[in-house]
């Protein structure tokens, strides 16, 4: 659909842009990406034929940009810039219908059934239908960014080009509007080329990338490809990480802000830990890195406050996330900063211990019984019940762990854990076997991401000898206080 080939040129004598060659297949989403003076718009204009070029060749359609007339053009390219502008005060419908001209033809331009409705389906696509008899003066910049957007898809081009089409848009038109782009291009076959600031939704939204880096192609990619974090730190010359999208296939960059000063150190011991006959509570004095299958808090995060809550054998609910968000506003904690499980264990039945380590150091707390034990190696012999968790195992790190660290903080825990059940003949009552759990154990990885890097958490490392040690203690001890109240 579009090729350019080792095009140079820029304004006046100076070259913005040295040697570029790419193409565009049909039905592409193709972003261009760069840090601001990197030629972006420039090449966008030599594309649109506003630009001249000194050298190289651009074809449209397998034809030479120059072969183009300007009305010819724009019935195959439509653009929108970044910052559209409207001298005169037409109507909104009126300054869509524009879009219409080049498809016009005589000397009297004539208005068909057809013009009118392809510009009240742009219209209503972009959402500018309910003020289209408005005077395009009286609208925010966000609705005239739509409403130039409705002029140039009302050309139905089959290349458009848009200069940071999302800006001045809030979060939903943002989404709405490059919803549409990517459904036009799968369903329509519209070509997209657009500039994006926004390395996030270039990343959510683009089939491929081109960065730019003074004024030459630095990669021509995939988005995984191009937004790799080394790539873009030295690109953009600041600090950034790439981590993967939750709900899609898709790389998103985080910025990370300069430290004015340096972050203080703390460490998590048994003097920050409460506890009632109602839950045990630990509050940390700043948020800590977590990752945990809570109630509340699951996944991937950062909380201060930690709480394990006991609830009777008999307790049912339909809604147990809803249900422990109240009881957590009710004693004064804010679910949105909290780490929440459920247990039936006894709460004065909890063992805790810390574990000093080579410049870091490891809190570990467990509430245990194994009323509902299970052998996982044989767990389809089971049937689904939900029942409040009873092994929960709170594991705090007074140093920095990598993502790979907390994973292994994980399984070398569990590991922990189910050798307690061997060495405590813990028996599955349904198979008959020694048990490697409870069937709704839960489990928190909290890290103060402070002092010493910890880059492994596997069994024979320096963490996760704490992390097994402290684990299997306190594990085993909690189980026998269980054992021993229930005996009584």
């Amino acid at each position: 659909m579009l090729s350019v080939q080792h095009v140079t040129g820029g304004y006046s004598t100076e070259s913005v842009l040295r040697d570029i060659t790419f193409e565009v297949q049909t039905g592409e989403l193709f972003g261009i990406l760069g840090p601001n003076g990197s030629g972006k718009t420039t090449l966008l204009k030599m594309i649109s034929g506003i630009l001249p070029f000194a050298n190289g060749d651009i074809f449209i359609k397998g034809k030479r940009l120059q072969e183009y007339h300007s009305k010819q053009l724009a019935q195959s390219v439509a653009v929108l810039s970044q910052h559209s502008s409207q001298s005169f005060s037409y109507s909104v419908k009126e300054t869509v219908s524009l879009g219409r001209y080049a498809h016009q033809t005589g000397w009297f331009q004539t208005w068909g059934e057809k013009d009118e409705r392809i510009v009240q389906r742009v219209m209503r696509q972009t959402g500018i239908t309910s003020f289209q008899n408005k005077s395009i003066q009286e609208l925010s910049g966000g609705e005239k960014q739509r409403v130039f957007l409705a002029q140039a898809l009302a050309q139905e081009p089959e290349i458009l080009l848009l200069d940071e089409p999302t800006n001045h848009l809030d979060l939903s038109y943002q989404k709405e509007l490059l919803d549409l782009l990517k459904n036009w291009t799968t369903e329509t076959g519209l070509t997209v080329l657009s500039i994006f600031h926004d390395l996030n939704l270039a990343g959510l939204y683009c089939d491929r990338l081109l960065l730019l880096e003074n004024g030459v192609i630095n990669i021509n990619h995939k988005p995984n490809e191009v937004l790799r974090e080394e790539r873009i730190r030295n690109v953009y010359h600041t600090e950034i990480m790439k981590q993967p999208h939750p709900r899609v296939a898709a790389p998103q960059m985080v910025l990370i802000p300069e430290e004015k000063q340096e972050k203080k150190k703390i460490k998590i011991d048994e003097s920050m830990l409460r506890h009632t006959n109602e839950f045990i509570e630990l509050k940390a004095p700043s948020p800590l890195r977590t990752m945990s299958s809570g109630v509340i808090g699951s996944g991937v995060g950062w909380h201060h406050t930690f709480v394990n809550r006991h609830v009777g054998k008999d307790y049912n609910c339909s809604d147990h996330r809803k249900e422990m968000a109240d009881f957590l506003k009710i004693n004064g904690f804010e679910p949105s900063e909290t780490v929440g499980m459920m247990t039936a264990v006894i709460l004065e039945d909890v063992s805790y211990k810390h574990i000093e380590g080579a410049g870091f150091s490891v809190f570990v707390v467990v509430t245990a019984g194994v009323g509902n034990a299970v052998d996982a190696s044989k767990s389809e012999q089971h049937t689904f019940e939900q029942v409040p968790g009873t092994i929960n195992t709170w594991i705090f790190v007074n140093g920095e762990l990598t993502e790979e660290a907390f994973i292994q903080s994980i399984m070398t825990a569990t590991e922990a854990k189910a050798k307690v059940l061997h060495d405590l003949n813990i028996i599955d009552g349904v198979t008959g076997t020694i048990a490697t759990g409870t069937s709704t154990d839960s489990i928190l990885i909290a890290a103060t991401q402070t002092g010493v890097g910890l880059e492994y958490a596997g069994t024979i490392t320096a963490l996760g000898k704490l992390i097994g040690k402290a684990v299997h203690e306190c594990t085993l001890e909690a189980i026998r206080k269980s054992q021993k109240r229930k005996r009584i």
